[in-house]
Order: structure tokens, then C-alpha cells, then sequence
């Protein structure tokens, strides 16, 4: 293998295609049909093998001629507003996350996307593998929302939630309920859940009778939103990224002996 000055530091090898999406130029899955064509080589020599590693910083990957180079990888918290929309392109000319973020963020993807209507804390980062164990359901990742909600909050709502709520895929229970005072009149709830069903939050909140006026999430495992403004961003701190891959490290603890049989979990998507 040939070492080349100018170069970062060399990593662990890694699967060619695993590269290739680091780097942003293609899904591992199209890097695989690409390999096959003979558009990828490695060190000037073509390869078709799936299989082949590359050490980065070391080798050199080039794609149709050109020489492809890892971007560095990159971590941003980002308060996303009411109103915009999860998605790269709006057919109907609204606004998304890309049109607030600036223009080397356009490559980044979201972790765990929210509604239109829901706003707060979103992760977004071109680390592909650490990103979806984070969204993964098995990795019950704790994500913390805060909603303002109509009516008087009492405390057999709260329990209500606790307990667990028949929902129509199925039964829900967040981890952790809190009711807080948000103003003389209006009264809000504090929700940690860790599975990923499509506005679980709302449907929970609306079964108790106490639909969402407001919806923020506000943590996302050891990322916290803080006092970070809507539109706003920042780089994610090394210890938050530290504890979220030893948070994906240890999984999900195991039960030993009998259990209760959990409900069949439902596609992934968004609490909100």
C-alpha cells in the first residue's frame, strides 16, 4: 500500500463501499453495482471484489478517474423551527432544514426526523453507521420532548401516561412523565420515550385529552438543546458524541428470567 504526504493520519481499514459513503459519493449499496462495473479502483487498479478494504489516508479510491476524498466527519446540533420540513426538496416550495443550514451542510443527513409542526432539537452528520444505531429502535435512545398542552394538567393524566395507553398500532407507555407550570394558565408536560412510532408523542397526548398546543423535542440522548435559538446550530461536543457511541455500545439491557411479551413494534419514525 502506498503512503502518500499531505495525507491525515491513517485509520483502521475498512470495506471499500463503507469508504465510499463516508465520503459522500455513494450509498454502500450503489457502491457495490459500481464495483461491479469496474468504475472504482484502488491505488490506480481496478477492483470488482465487494469484499476489499481500504485503509484511509493510505490508499488511494478513485471513482470513474477521480480520486475520492473522505469529507471530515461532521456533527451538528440544530434547532429546527415549526414549519419546515425534514426533507432535502419541498415539491410544493416550502421551506426545509437545507435552506437554514449553510451550504457544506447540504451533505449531512438527519437523525430521527420531526414533523412539520414539531420543533426542536435534530441531529444531523455524514457518519452513516453511528447515525443509524442511534435511530435504531433496539438501541432505545432516549429523546425528550416538551409540550405545551390544552387543559388543566391533573394528576390522573399524568398517571394515565404512565400506565400506558392502548394506541391504534398498538400499546405505548413513555419512559419518563413530568408535568411542569409554564404560565398562570397553561400548563405543559415533560415526555421521555425511546421507541420511534410516527407521532407517538401527539397521539399519546390527545388519548389523555390533552392534545399539543406546542411540541419541542428537546434532547436526543446525551444531545441537549439548550439555549440554542430556532434556526440556530453548533458542532456537537466530543463528550456528547463519546457518550452516544457508548450508548450504542452497551445496547439495550437484557431482562434475565420470565418477562412480559412486548407488543410487535411498528415501523420507525417520528415521536412528534
Amino acid at each position: 500500500m502506498n503512503a502518500r504526504r499531505g495525507r491525515a493520519a491513517p485509520r483502521e481499514p475498512m470495506r471499500v463501499q463503507k469508504y465510499l459513503s463516508q465520503a459522500g459519493a455513494a450509498s454502500r449499496r450503489q457502491a457495490e453495482v459500481m464495483m461491479r462495473e469496474g468504475r472504482i479502483a484502488i491505488n490506480g487498479r481496478p477492483v470488482t471484489e465487494v469484499g476489499v478494504r481500504v485503509t484511509p489516508g493510505v490508499d488511494t479510491v478513485s471513482l470513474d478517474g477521480r480520486e475520492v476524498v473522505p469529507a471530515p466527519r461532521r456533527w451538528i446540533v440544530f434547532h429546527k423551527p415549526t414549519g419546515v420540513l425534514c426533507t432535502r426538496t419541498d415539491p410544493h416550495g416550502g421551506n426545509t432544514i437545507y435552506d437554514l443550514l449553510p451550504v457544506w451542510a447540504k451533505g449531512l443527513r438527519y437523525v430521527g426526523r420531526l414533523d412539520r409542526d414539531t420543533s426542536g432539537l435534530l441531529l444531523l452528520t455524514n457518519e452513516g453507521d453511528l447515525a443509524a444505531a442511534l435511530a435504531h429502535p433496539r438501541a432505545r435512545i432516549e429523546r425528550e420532548y416538551l409540550a405545551r398542552v390544552a387543559g388543566q394538567v391533573t394528576a390522573r393524566g399524568v398517571k394515565a401516561l404512565k400506565t400506558g395507553i392502548e394506541l391504534e398500532d398498538g400499546f405505548a407507555r413513555p419512559k419518563r412523565v413530568r408535568r411542569v407550570a409554564l404560565d398562570e394558565d397553561e400548563w405543559g408536560l415533560t415526555l421521555v420515550l425511546t421507541e420511534g412510532r410516527k407521532r407517538e408523542v401527539r397521539r399519546l397526548l390527545k388519548a389523555v385529552g390533552h392534545p399539543a398546543r406546542s411540541l419541542a423535542r428537546v434532547r436526543f440522548g446525551p444531545f441537549r438543546l439548550g439555549n440554542l435559538k430556532p434556526g440556530g446550530w453548533r458542532p456537537a461536543r466530543a463528550e456528547e458524541l463519546a457518550e452516544a457511541k457508548a450508548l450504542v455500545g452497551r445496547g439495550p439491557r437484557r431482562r434475565r428470567g420470565p418477562g412480559r411479551v412486548r407488543p410487535q413494534r411498528t415501523p420507525r419514525g417520528s415521536h412528534a
